[in-house]
Order: C-alpha cells, then sequence, then structure tokens
C-alpha cells in the first residue's frame, strides 16, 4: 500500500462515528460559540440584538469606517460598490443595483454590515454603530428623513422599495421535467441573436469604428439658468443637497466641515472661504481665476475628477442634466 493510501485509510478511519467517539474528537459546542457564529437576521428582525442608532450619528460612522471604500455619500469610490442611488433604472440597459434601488430586505443590509464589514476589519462594529450605519445609508438613498432613528423596533416595520421585486426560485416544479430529457445538440432554437453587448455594462473597451450608440460621447451638460428659479425646481436640488451634507453646510450659520460651507457660492471666487483648507489642485484653479458661476458649477458637479484633477472630493458626480439644474438652482437660492 502507497504512503498516499496508508493516510487516506487513516483518515477515514478516524472519521468514522464509533472511532471519533472513541478517540474523544470533538464536543458539544458550548451555547457562547454557537451564539458567536449564529449571526443571521430575518426580514422580520428575529436575530437583531437590542440597539439603536440615527442617521446624524451615522454619518460620522460611515465617514470614518465606510467611505474610503464607499465614499462620503455611499456612492463608491472607483470601482467598490455604490451603496446609493440607482432609483428607478432596474429596467435600463445598465441598472444601478444599490441597497435602495434594488435589495428586497433592510435585514440583508444590515447582517451584511454586521457580518463582514468594514473591509479588514469584519464585526468590529457595535450594534449601535451597526444600526446608525443602516440609517444613514437608508438617507443617502432618500429613503428617510435625516432625524430617522432605526432600532431593533422599528426595524421590522421599515420596508425597501424593491421588496415585490422579487419571487421565489420555482425551476423545480416548472423546468425540472425539461432538463430531464436528452440534452438538445444542434437545431436546438430556430435562430441565435445578440441582445445585449458588454459594452452597456461598461466592461468592454469602445474602439474605432464602434457604433456610434456604444461609444462614449457624453460632454459636460450645459449650464443651468437660474436668473429665475422655479420654486419646485429649488425644492428639487435642496433634496438633493441631502447628499452634500456630509461635507458642506448651507445656509446662516453655515460653518466649514471637511469642504468649506457653499453660502453664496454661486458668482464667488473660488477657494475664498476664509478659515478653510483648500487642495493645492483648487488652489492653483483659484490663482488662474476660476470664478464658482453657473457653467463652472456645472461642469464640476457633472465629473468632478475630470474638471479638477487632483480634487479631494469624492463625489463622482451627477449625470442628470435635471439634478444639476435642481442643485444649482438651490444653491443660487442660499445667498451671503
Amino acid at each position: 500500500m502507497s504512503k498516499f493510501l496508508k493516510i487516506a485509510a487513516g483518515l477515514a478511519f478516524l472519521a468514522s462515528p464509533v472511532m471519533a467517539d472513541g478517540f474523544g474528537l470533538g464536543r458539544p459546542a458550548l451555547p457562547e460559540e454557537i451564539a458567536a457564529w449564529d449571526l443571521d437576521v430575518s426580514p422580520d428582525g428575529t436575530g437583531l440584538p437590542q440597539g439603536q442608532g440615527d442617521v446624524l450619528t451615522g454619518e460620522e460612522v460611515f465617514a470614518d469606517k465606510c467611505a474610503a471604500c464607499h465614499g462620503d455619500f455611499a456612492e463608491g469610490v472607483d470601482n467598490w460598490p455604490k451603496l446609493a442611488g440607482g432609483a428607478g433604472t432596474l429596467a435600463d440597459q445598465d441598472p444601478l443595483k444599490t441597497v435602495g434601488s434594488y435589495w428586497p430586505y433592510l435585514s440583508t443590509t444590515w447582517d451584511y454590515v454586521n457580518r463582514s464589514m468594514p473591509f479588514g476589519n469584519a464585526q468590529s462594529l457595535t450594534p449601535d454603530e451597526v444600526y446608525a450605519i443602516v440609517a444613514y445609508i437608508l438617507y443617502s438613498n432618500d429613503l428617510v428623513d435625516d432625524d430617522f432613528i432605526l432600532s431593533d423596533d422599528t426595524f421590522a416595520a421599515f420596508e425597501m422599495p424593491n421588496q415585490d421585486g422579487f419571487f421565489l426560485d420555482d425551476r423545480l416544479e416548472t423546468e425540472h421535467a425539461i432538463w430531464r430529457g436528452a440534452p438538445c445538440m444542434e437545431d436546438c432554437k430556430p435562430q441565435v441573436q445578440v441582445t445585449m453587448r458588454a459594452r452597456v455594462l461598461d466592461v468592454t473597451p469602445t474602439q474605432a469604428g464602434a457604433d456610434a450608440d456604444t461609444a462614449d460621447t457624453s460632454e459636460a451638460p450645459a449650464a443651468a439658468d437660474t436668473s429665475a428659479p422655479d420654486p419646485a425646481l429649488v425644492a428639487a436640488g435642496e433634496k438633493l443637497f441631502k447628499k452634500c451634507k456630509a461635507c458642506h453646510q448651507i445656509g446662516a450659520g453655515a460653518k466649514n466641515r471637511s469642504g468649506p460651507q457653499l453660502t453664496g457660492i454661486v458668482g464667488r471666487a473660488a477657494g475664498s472661504v476664509d478659515g478653510f483648507k483648500y487642495s493645492k489642485p483648487l488652489q492653483a484653479m483659484a490663482a488662474e481665476g476660476l470664478i464658482w458661476d453657473q457653467t463652472a458649477l456645472s461642469a464640476f458637479l457633472h465629473k468632478p475628477k475630470s474638471f479638477m484633477k487632483g480634487t479631494k472630493m469624492s463625489f463622482s458626480g451627477l449625470k442628470d442634466q435635471e439634478d444639476l439644474d435642481a442643485i444649482i438652482a438651490y444653491l443660487a437660492s442660499v445667498p451671503n
């Protein structure tokens, strides 16, 4: 018998139930050991520990523990996942699947954050911190207001927007009979069509000669005209500004945070807020005479990193012209 076969035979011998008992291998798990592994949280809140967390606390914890990968606004950094946005995109060719737009149950969010985050230091968060982070993620998706408090008592009552977008896998009942026959090896369908191109998913580089509808020809949208803003547009911009509050304040008594206060920014010279330490790229553009007029704001907020190479602002930008119009209208409505 070869050495390998002897080892295999020995392992099989030891693994048999009778011999395991005889050799004293293993013991019943202790209650505290089971509890350490039993972290599941069900959609109805079963398994949740006691605790609570509010949006504003969640903003601080998220900035400290999560923003390095997911951005200050849960918009994602580089290829790290986006946790906010994507509402109404699931039927698009390129849907944005986030916690707010796609996930069906809040328990999935809580369980994943509690079990696996932050990256590299999993299960280091307290229950209250997890509640606060999840509350902030909901706020970043415009699903709750900034005074929202999530707790083990209120958890089960919260319904996610896409809760009814999932259905049970019934293929065993509806398709199993089809699978059981002899497999088709030729002429299985009258014709085969390509219905989706990888370029839509932004994983295939566009090449010279590529179809015009798949090439990236996007440019910064035209500047918004906010000379006489529509009150509804200003209100929409104020709602969008919730995503900015993690770094910026605006209005009477506004103070600098991780970003400068934005009161009266429309028409203001760049880099002119007292007491704020601006990045070198912004200082350089300010020295060249950059004014935050409607054109500059529109270009910057569309693609910050393209407009200003090396900017510290992690926000990825606003793609829709309507959103740009709204946020600039709101900024313009709050003068010095």
